[in-house]
This record gives structure tokens, sequence and C-alpha cells, in this order.
């Protein structure tokens, strides 16, 4: 038996655990646990249900919470237990926990990351699901190519933390690629990770589409916005807005229906526009068109620190191309840099196959401390 392997896990452990302390004061397990209390109190109460508005307040809360407490108390016990694989290893000079340690010691190092940076997310909206609208910028046909890139980039993000994906609205590029795109990304503090990716994404390389081989600039932009409750009251004039149909398309040109069924609108005062094709029938393309335009309009009010949704300016809506938060360089070198926090990785090829975590993590810690 390799005994200083085992003391190498027990050093580690020894690390963790102060780690795991400090999580636990920063989640305030032991608040969570008194609300989860007096939440499932209220929930028991013959009259719960009169009130389905709070109900369903109260029944999330509580699953969010509970969800909280059980991802901390789901990582205290692996702890617990690996430790005392660690121990029984060396007393009886037993390798066979060997593989489970090393497992264990690795999902807990990642757990315990994953659950400060959550501590992290103390925004209004960051538990909310996320509303991605990619577009193409300067670079033509180029930009398009490098919209549809970007899209994979971020599905592939998603999958690795199990959320779900579902597209909104399509338009294709005229020769290649995706012209914009607006997806719904599904998942619990979706939109807390996903907010610091919102911003223009530049891309250095050769052409595909240069027969000359020459090397290419483009741009596009993101835009990330939560995905609001239904519950969520945001006043919107019916006068303000301005609906406009037509026939829904997917990939590759063929039509998703017949009928002009795909919704834009176009809030007139603010000339914010949002579209949805996805859906089955006007009807239905037009309300998540519609929470989609509200979902803005509140996410807009809450980062320029207005009082109404009135005080929306249109003109702070624009795309500011040249103001880059993130460049992907494939020649003459390898290197995806971001330009707030000056993070940077030469494995581009992971990052675009959705290694993305690092550079959220750089730029949640940065605001955290004030930096941004």
């Amino acid at each position: 038996m390799n005994t200083v392997a085992f003391e190498e896990y027990r050093g580690q452990l020894t690390a963790l655990k102060p780690q795991i302390e400090e999580l636990k004061q920063a989640l305030d397990i032991e608040s969570k646990n008194k609300e989860i209390i007096e939440l499932d109190h209220q929930a028991a109460q013959p009259n719960f249900w009169d009130d389905i508005e709070n109900s369903q307040k109260v029944l999330k809360r509580s699953t969010k919470l509970k969800n909280t407490v059980q991802a901390f108390e789901s990582l205290s016990a692996m702890y617990e237990d690996t430790a005392m694989m660690v121990e029984f290893a060396l007393d009886e000079q037993d390798d066979s926990f060997e593989e489970d340690i090393k497992t264990n010691l690795a999902n807990m190092q990642r757990s315990v990351s994953e659950q400060t940076l959550s501590t992290l997310l103390t925004g209004e909206y960051d538990d909310k699901n996320a509303i991605l609208t990619f577009h193409a910028g300067a670079g033509g046909t180029e930009a398009m190519d490098w919209v549809e890139m970007l899209f994979r980039m971020y599905s592939r993000w998603a999958e690795r933390h199990e959320f779900k994906v579902k597209t909104l609205d399509f338009v294709e590029g005229e020769e290649a690629g995706i012209k914009s795109i607006s997806v719904l990304v599904e998942g619990i503090n979706a939109y807390g990770y996903l907010k610091s990716e919102s911003g223009v994404h530049r891309l250095v390389r050769v052409s595909p589409f240069d027969s000359s081989g020459r090397r290419h600039t483009s741009f596009a932009s993101l835009e990330v916005i939560p995905e609001i409750d239904d519950d969520t009251e945001v006043e919107i004039r019916p006068e303000d807005i301005k609906m406009d149909v037509y026939r829904a398309s997917g990939a590759g040109g063929q039509h998703v229906n017949k009928t002009s069924s795909a919704v834009r609108l176009t809030h007139i005062p603010t000339g914010i526009v949002t579209a949805c094709q996805n859906e089955r029938s006007q009807l239905q393309n037009r309300a998540v068109a519609l929470k989609m335009l509200k979902s803005k309009l509140v996410e807009i009010k809450e980062r320029e620190q207005l009082e109404r949704i009135e005080d929306i300016k249109g003109e702070q809506r624009e795309i500011a191309w040249g103001s880059q938060i993130r460049s992907y360089v494939f020649m003459p070198y390898t290197l995806v840099k971001d330009h707030r926090t000056n993070f940077e990785s030469g494995n581009i090829n992971a990052v675009m196959d959705g290694d993305l975590d690092d550079f959220i993590n750089a730029y949640l810690v940065a605001n955290s401390q004030g930096k941004l």
C-alpha cells in the first residue's frame, strides 16, 4: 500500500474542512433550516391553498431553500464518509478504497467551488431562467457563422450544467450561419451565471469563407435577461406595442408551419423588439414574446436603477460594437481573453466546447469585490 498517497488524501481533507465550515457560514444553513420549518408549517395549514399566488411563492421559496441545504448536507456527508475511508485505509493498510477516495475528493472540491460561487448570486433575478439573444454584427457571413459558433458554445455549457435550452426565435444567415437567435436556458441560477456573458464577443481567425486564406475579425452581440415570473407586475400600455406576424422558419429554410404564426413585438417608446416563433399558435407566440418584452424592461429598469419602466430610453439599448467584453483568437495564436477581468485561456477548443466556468467565476468574484 502507498501510505504516502493516503497521507496526502488526509492532507487534502484537512485543507477542505475550513472551506466547508466557511461555506456553512456563508450559506447561513442554520437560518435556512429555521425558515424551512416555518414555511412547512404554513403549507400544512388548512387554508393554505385559499391564496394560490401566496401558496406558490411559499412553495417556491421552500424548494429553493431545501435544494441549498440538501446540497450542503450532501457535501458534509461525503466529507465524513471520505474521512472514515482514509482513516480505515491507513489503519488496516487497505488500499481498496483509493478510487472512491480520489473520486470523492474531486467531487467535493468541485461542490465547494460551485456552492461558494452561488453565494455571490444575490441579485433579485439571479435564480431565474435566462433568455439569450444573439445578433450577428460586423463581418457579414463570417459574423453569422460566429453567431452559430457562440450558440453552440453556450448550448454545450448548458448541457454541462444539465440546463435545458429551448429556441424561441431564429433567423438564419443568407449564405451560412445564423443572423439572430433567441433561446431560453432553463435551470436554477441560469441568469445569475449567464448575466456575465452579456456584451459583444470578438472573433479573430482565418476565414473559411475566404479563398485567399486571410485573417478576419468578426463581432456578435449577446444579450442576457432573466425570465421573469408571470406574477411579476409590469404595466405596458396596449397602444405602446406594435405587433407584426410572419411565417416561422427553421434551420435550413424549411417552414415550421404554413401560416403566419410567428410574432414580433416592438415596444414603441423604447424601440425594444422581441420575437417568438417556437410555439404552435400565434396566440402562444405572442404570449411568449410579451413575456420576453416584460423581462427586458424589468432587467433594464433594475440595471439602470430607474424608478419606473417609463424612464427607459431607447438609446440605452443600442449595441456598441467597439466595446467587446471578450476576444477569441484562433490565429496567429490561440487565446480567449476577457477584457473586463483579464482572465484568459489558451485552450480555445475547450472554451468553444462550453468550458466557460472559469470566465464566469472570475467575473462574479471581481464583481462581488467591486472591481467591475
